[in-house]
């Protein structure tokens, strides 16, 4: 996911078929208006834009962006394939106007406003964990957005899961993280909390040590140059003790954290 903020007087983009077609890339962009007015016009919509107020527009097709006075935007930009959804329910949500009386936009926009805001002192790997949770919640949002089965999708039920996993993975370093102050920290009860994770076949423990699992074995995956040391790496993302960590990451990887290194190194030394 990239972030830009965009400020300037007045300012007119087209992006053609030409373009298209020497950047072929497909990205979403979602423009968050931040100051003055803006105008999204893609597919045959146009959508005009106040501050406080979003719209998506695909760089696969021709847009164009009108900004008639002094304006700032925020513009996030994600691979198409990051939301999961279908061509054609794309195309049924570019150039509308999004504002925050509408569903869970209430939720989604602190948080992107936040993100834009931060986005800078993140390290790379909580950052990326971000990322990934924006995309659920945005990909949530735009299913109910266009009516999608939201009975069967549950959505209040899917947005607090997705802000319960993404408050756990800004706090995976917190070796005190537990379900009862991500239950807290969310007005909930731990049973509830439970019952949430359980729906999804883990439990809140189970979760809090594969995410911080994952965190790790990518960090000894690097070159060994820049590598840093297990027990470096254990202590960073929360575990109380290199012992503790060794076996979690054996139970779960069915191979300590050095044999890990040495598989990524290609070497399959780990003497």
């Amino acid at each position: 996911m990239g972030i830009s903020t965009v400020g300037a007087d007045r300012q007119l983009v087209r992006r053609t078929q030409s373009l298209i077609a020497e950047s072929p890339d497909e990205y979403v962009l979602l423009g968050l208006q931040t100051r003055g007015s803006g105008v999204v016009v893609q597919d045959g919509r146009t959508a005009v834009l106040k501050p406080g107020e979003f719209a998506l527009y695909d760089t696969t097709r021709p847009y164009t962006l009108d900004f008639p006075d002094c304006f700032e935007t925020v513009v996030f930009q994600m691979p198409r394939r990051a939301l999961g959804l279908a061509s054609s329910d794309l195309r049924r949500i570019t150039g509308v106007t999004i504002g925050p009386e509408q569903g869970l936009v209430g939720i989604v926009l602190p948080l992107l406003s936040k993100l834009a805001a931060e986005a800078g002192s993140y390290q790379p790997e909580i950052g990326e964990l971000l990322a990934r949770n924006v995309s659920d919640l945005l990909t949530t949002l735009l299913t109910e957005r266009l009516g999608q089965d939201t009975a069967s999708l549950d959505a209040a039920r899917h947005t607090l899961l997705l802000r319960t996993r993404a408050f756990i993975d800004a706090r995976l370093a917190d070796p005190a993280l537990s379900a009862e102050t991500v239950a807290a920290a969310h007005h909930i009860s731990v049973r509830h909390l439970q019952r949430l994770f359980q729906a999804e076949g883990t439990t809140v423990s189970e979760w809090i040590r594969c995410r911080r699992l994952e965190a790790c074995r990518r960090e000894l995956g690097r070159p060994r140059r820049s590598r840093p040391a297990v027990a470096a790496v254990a202590q960073r993302w929360g575990f109380v003790s290199p012992a503790h960590f060794s076996r979690a990451f054996r139970a779960h990887y069915g191979m300590s954290p050095r044999e890990w290194q040495a598989l990524a190194d290609g070497t399959g030394r780990y003497d």
